[in-house]
C-alpha cells in the first residue's frame, strides 16, 4: 500500500481494510472541508452539462442521459450536487437515478448516494438505494484529487447493497470512443464483492469525465461517450 499523501487520502485507503484486515471504513466527513461545486478535471460536474451514452448491455442496447442539475441536497452537512441519470431502452424508462456528489479542499470527489429506480415488467425496484449516514450507509470517493497508479479506494458502502470499489490502472491512457479521440486518461479497475468475479474498466479524460466503462470480466456491458452538450 502506497504511503497517504494527505489525510483525505488516507481515510479513503482505509476501506480496503475493511473485510481484509478487518480495519473498519469510517471516513470522518467534516463540512468545513468541502468547496463548492466540483472542479476535478476527470470529473467535472458543471450545472447544465448533459452527457450522452450509449450502451450495449448482454446484447441489447440502452441510452444513457446523465444531466449535472443545479439542485443541491445536504447531506451531513456537506452542500451535494445533483445528477440525474436517466436510462432508457426501446424509448422506454428502464432507470432513474438522482446521484449527489461533492469535493472537498483535496479535489477528491465524494460520492454521497443515490436514489434509483429501477422499471422491470411493470415493477419498480429500489434496490441499490442509499444515503450517506442514513443505515449505517457511508459516503466514497468516485475520483482522487491527485490518482496515483496502484491507489484503491472506496466509491461507495451500505453493507449488502453498495460495496462499489476501484484501483488506478494508468494516468496517461488514450481512448476512442463514439464522442472522439481523448489523451492523458485515467483507467480504473471497477468491482464490488457483491458481484464477485465481475470487472469493468473506466477511462477517465480531462476536463471531461467518464468517457467509456467496458465490462472486461464475468458479463458483456460497455456504456461509451457519444456526444456532450455544454451548458
Amino acid at each position: 500500500m502506497k504511503q497517504p499523501r494527505h489525510g483525505w487520502f488516507l481515510v479513503a485507503m482505509l476501506a480496503i481494510g475493511c473485510g481484509s484486515s478487518g480495519t473498519p471504513y469510517n471516513p470522518v466527513i467534516d463540512p468545513a472541508n468541502f468547496v463548492a461545486g466540483v472542479t476535478n478535471p476527470y470529473y467535472p460536474l458543471v450545472p447544465g452539462t448533459v452527457y450522452n451514452y450509449s450502451v450495449q448491455k448482454q446484447g441489447v442496447a440502452q441510452d444513457v442521459t446523465i444531466t449535472v442539475t443545479s439542485d443541491t441536497k445536504v447531506i451531513l452537512g456537506v452542500t451535494c450536487i445533483v445528477v440525474h441519470d436517466l436510462v432508457t431502452e426501446g424509448g422506454q424508462v428502464a432507470e432513474d437515478t438522482w446521484d449527489w456528489y461533492a469535493q472537498d479542499k483535496d479535489g477528491n470527489v465524494w460520492y454521497f448516494g443515490e436514489d434509483t429506480k429501477k422499471y422491470v415488467n411493470g415493477q419498480v425496484d429500489t434496490e441499490g438505494s442509499w444515503e450517506a449516514g442514513v443505515g449505517g450507509a457511508k459516503p466514497g470517493m468516485i475520483m482522487l484529487g491527485n490518482p496515483q497508479v496502484g491507489d484503491t479506494y472506496r466509491q461507495e458502502y451500505l453493507a449488502g447493497s453498495a460495496e462499489d470499489q476501484a484501483e488506478i490502472l494508468g494516468l496517461n491512457e488514450s481512448i476512442t470512443v463514439a464522442a472522439g479521440t481523448y489523451q492523458n486518461c485515467v483507467k480504473t479497475k471497477d468491482w464490488t464483492v457483491l458481484d464477485p468475479g465481475v470487472f469493468e474498466n473506466k477511462y477517465f479524460c480531462p476536463d471531461v469525465g467518464q468517457v467509456l466503462a467496458d465490462m472486461v470480466q464475468g458479463g458483456s456491458e460497455r456504456q461509451e461517450l457519444v456526444s456532450i452538450t455544454a451548458p
